[in-house]
């Protein structure tokens, strides 16, 4: 049984989020659907992070099982199947014990945010057409560093066992009318982007002071935390394995 891992990308809109579910449509889905109409035979594949309904993702990584030899025309024909708004970028065999979840050392978040209406952004970032501390945001997201625990930023019904993230980058960076938050870290919790863009927000607005943040923060209380940006405006950005285990597929014709 050989193990590969896949590189796509999407567009979240139409979407109930990335993961399997019942009785909805999501991008897993339609991948498993496009894998199995090539391979002739039901395949199943595992993600690396799930993303809530309507979020985007530059790069996600699936793995799946096969028996079967690859296509020549592998890449071509699955993006002839996918719908428009999900793309297949690259294929890759590791060894059969990887795992595209638990391999993952790091995953990349950018949330964005225009100033001025824009119709070319309309479904790719949130229209924040008010006044802000970006001094404050910037400070509000370095704060961000010094905690471990992000139970604040976390929505209910979620099953995991530890809200212990490791947040290695934190910032906001700003072109013109477009203003991004990028963050980076070993894992993330449900709601938890949009949760911290959200809160910071607040923060930016005056409408939270630092303190307050902070105390937000340590409250461990996700009533705390505002979670009401849109999903359209966050994107998956990247996700990072260890050098060396991700080894391309080239195939001579595409």
């Amino acid at each position: 049984m050989n193990r590969y891992f896949i590189e796509v990308g999407y567009k979240g809109a139409q979407y109930s989020g990335f993961q399997v579910q019942e009785n909805a449509h999501t991008v897993q889905a339609e991948i498993d659907r496009a894998l199995s109409i090539l391979f002739r035979e039901k395949t199943e594949s595992t993600g690396s992070s799930r993303t809530d309904a309507g979020v985007n993702a530059q790069q996600n990584f699936l793995h799946f099982d096969t028996e079967l030899p690859l296509h020549p025309q592998f890449l071509y024909k699955i993006n002839a199947i996918l719908p428009d708004d999900i793309v297949l970028r690259a294929i890759y065999q590791v060894p059969p014990d990887a795992n595209s979840r638990f391999a993952a050392l790091a995953r990349s978040y950018e949330y964005t945010l225009y100033t001025r209406k824009d119709p070319f952004l309309k479904d790719r970032g949130y229209f924040f057409p008010y006044k802000m501390d970006i001094t404050a945001l910037q400070e509000a997201a370095e704060v961000i560093k010094g905690y471990s625990d992000f139970t604040t930023f976390s929505k209910r019904n979620t099953q995991v066992k530890t809200y212990i993230c490791n947040i290695t980058e934190s910032y906001w960076t700003v072109d013109g009318e477009r203003i991004v938050y990028n963050v980076t870290a070993n894992r993330f919790l449900r709601g938890m982007v949009r949760g911290l863009v959200g809160t910071m927000l607040r923060v930016g607005r005056g409408k939270l002071s630092m303190d307050q943040f902070k105390a937000a923060i340590e409250s461990l209380d996700c009533t705390n935390a505002d979670f009401a940006v849109p999903p359209q405006g966050l994107f998956l950005m990247k996700v990072r394995y260890p050098d060396g285990l991700l080894q391309p597929i080239r195939f001579d014709r595409q």
